[in-house]
Order: structure tokens, then sequence, then C-alpha cells
């Protein structure tokens, strides 16, 4: 009934940018998003979390990350992003967005992962 939908994943060299894109959709239900973040799992590796974001726009970053990433959301698109800049071969892995969401009339919120998109950096 929810879909997360990604964009964005690719190959790029040491040094570069990509910009993910996270949608969320229903087959017709009004919903509401909280917390949205991006995740990733390199091979051999735990998911671990990347960023996050609440619906105030607070954020979180994983300390690996700080400085070079930047997540934002866009509430009237149910959309949010993930800016990875000055890109590290060990940022190479399967990036998954992620996304607490409450579909009425349920009051429950409920935790939905998106498909993944691969990123590789080359060195």
């Amino acid at each position: 009934q929810v879909q997360l939908v990604e964009s964005g994943g690719g190959l790029v060299q040491a040094g570069g940018s990509l910009r993910l894109s996270c949608a969320a959709s229903t087959s017709g239900s009004i919903f509401s998003i909280n917390v949205m973040g991006w995740y990733r799992q390199a091979p051999g590796k735990q998911r671990e979390m990347v960023a996050d974001i609440t619906s105030g726009s607070s954020t979180n970053y994983a300390d690996s990350v700080k400085g070079r990433f930047t997540i934002s959301r866009d509430n009237a698109k149910n959309t949010w992003y993930l800016q990875m800049n000055s890109l590290k071969p060990e940022d190479t892995a399967v990036y998954y967005c992620n996304a607490n969401i409450k579909v009425l009339p349920d009051i429950r919120w409920n935790n939905y992962w998106g498909q993944g998109t691969q990123v590789t950096v080359s060195s």
C-alpha cells in the first residue's frame, strides 16, 4: 500500500557528488510521514544509518558523513533527498530510504523501506 521509490544512485569518482531522492506514495490513501531517513549497506557489513530528518527538520548524521552529506525534505512532495559531496570509496554501498508513515484512518506509525539504490565510488 505504501511505496518508497528511490532514484539517483550510480557510479562516481572519488571527490564527486550524487543526489539521492526518495518519494513516498500510496494507492490513494492520505498519509503522514514523521521521520525520513537514509541507510546504507556495504558488502559484508551491517546496514547502518546515514542520516535522518524529523518532521520539524531536525537532522542527525553518522559521524562518517558529517560535513559531506546533507539530508533534506520536501513535505509537499512527500520526498526527501540525500546530497552526497566529497564522496569516498568507502561510501560505496546500497543506499536505502526509510520512513515512519501513518496511513489514515490507521493511527499507528509503521516503518517502510525503499528498494535500495547502488552507489559506487571509484578511487
